[in-house]
């Protein structure tokens, strides 16, 4: 069955760095639609960043634009979420998420990822 298990969430400083991993199996990598979410307590569930795998087109949300950067690991079967100058106000947890099917209506709509990950905390202090 499709398992998504995530890492490498923390703590850090303003300013700091961290990537996440998302280990993925039970399905073709390459085939889907993958992302990464994020929810803080008290909001709603945000899109952050997305890839298409059989192409590696990428795509953000405004508000990580220049400073995240999903990228896939085809032999590893692995999604990477590399975050720089991080904020506070990126504190959330983060899932990584695979498509339902091979295409998508909207890239950047929880409704179009059947599969999820149990998540990974990432806290930023200022």
């Amino acid at each position: 069955q499709v398992q998504l298990v995530e890492s490498g969430g923390g703590s850090v400083q303003a300013g700091g760095s961290l990537r996440l991993s998302c280990a993925a199996s039970g399905f073709t990598f390459s085939s889907y639609w993958m992302g990464w979410f994020r929810q803080a307590p008290g909001k709603e569930r945000e899109g952050v960043a997305f890839i298409y795998t059989q192409s590696s087109s990428t795509y953000y949300t405004d508000s990580v634009k220049g400073r995240f950067t999903i990228s896939q690991d085809n032999a590893k079967n692995t999604l990477y979420l590399q975050m720089n100058s991080l904020k506070p106000e990126d504190t959330a947890m983060y899932y990584c998420a695979r498509s339902t099917y091979g295409a998508v209506r909207w890239w950047a709509a929880a409704s179009e990822y059947k599969y999820w990950g149990q998540g990974t905390q990432v806290t930023v202090s200022s």
